[in-house]
């Protein structure tokens, strides 16, 4: 397939042929839902936790005696149902990742690359680069794109102007090639390739 390539300025520079192995896919939503609940679930801290029984601080003293106070037999104050008590069966801290192999995990980023294109979502330019650190200029250059909420993956070192001019930019994240993941090509809207990224994609999966 072939791809119409622009400059940030909106000028064509060209055209490029993509991979069908890669951008050409029939999309799998099954398998994009499981790379994103992989990744979700890897990137959870797991650090809840809260006070057992055996952790709060009380007496071991039976709080009354057995028989005869027409109530209901107890022991230690440290039972759930006591204010103060341990809680009961509450969530402890523990890791949520699970295994995806290494296959489904570069099957599900082809799949997410190829979501892009087929949706007519996929910009590719020539260069990821400004020449000043200025987020106003930037956002302008967008603006003639017709960029709001994007993804945008540069080569595997980033232009340290363009890096800076776009972090201020709501709704629009700038990574290195090696940084591209399912999670983040799914939550923008667009995603939006410098030449040097398809290069490294393209010798990544051949």
């Amino acid at each position: 397939m072939e791809l119409e390539v622009t400059n940030l300025s909106g000028e064509a520079s060209g055209k490029i042929a993509l991979n069908e192995a890669i951008f050409g896919l029939d999309p799998r939503e099954d398998i994009l839902q499981r790379m994103v609940r992989y990744q979700r679930a890897k990137a959870r801290q797991g650090t809840h936790q809260v006070q057992e029984r055996s952790d709060v601080k009380m007496t071991g003293a039976k709080m009354y005696r057995q028989k005869g106070t027409g109530g209901a037999r107890h022991h230690a104050k440290s039972a759930p149902q006591f204010r103060g008590g341990g809680k009961a069966h509450g969530p402890r801290s523990r890791d949520h990742s699970h295994d995806l192999t290494k296959k489904f995990r570069a099957l599900a980023l082809r799949h997410a690359l190829s979501a892009k294109a087929k949706a007519g979502a996929l910009v590719v330019v020539d260069d990821l680069a400004a020449s000043e650190p200025k987020t106003a200029g930037l956002k302008g250059q967008f603006g003639r794109l017709g960029i709001d909420n994007a993804l945008m993956i540069g080569g595997a070192e980033l232009d340290g102007n363009f890096r800076l001019a776009a972090r201020n930019i709501p709704n629009i994240d700038v990574l290195p090639v090696q940084g591209i993941n399912v999670y983040d090509i799914l939550r923008r809207k667009t995603l939006v390739l410098s030449k040097a990224a398809v290069d490294a994609l393209e010798e990544r999966f051949k």
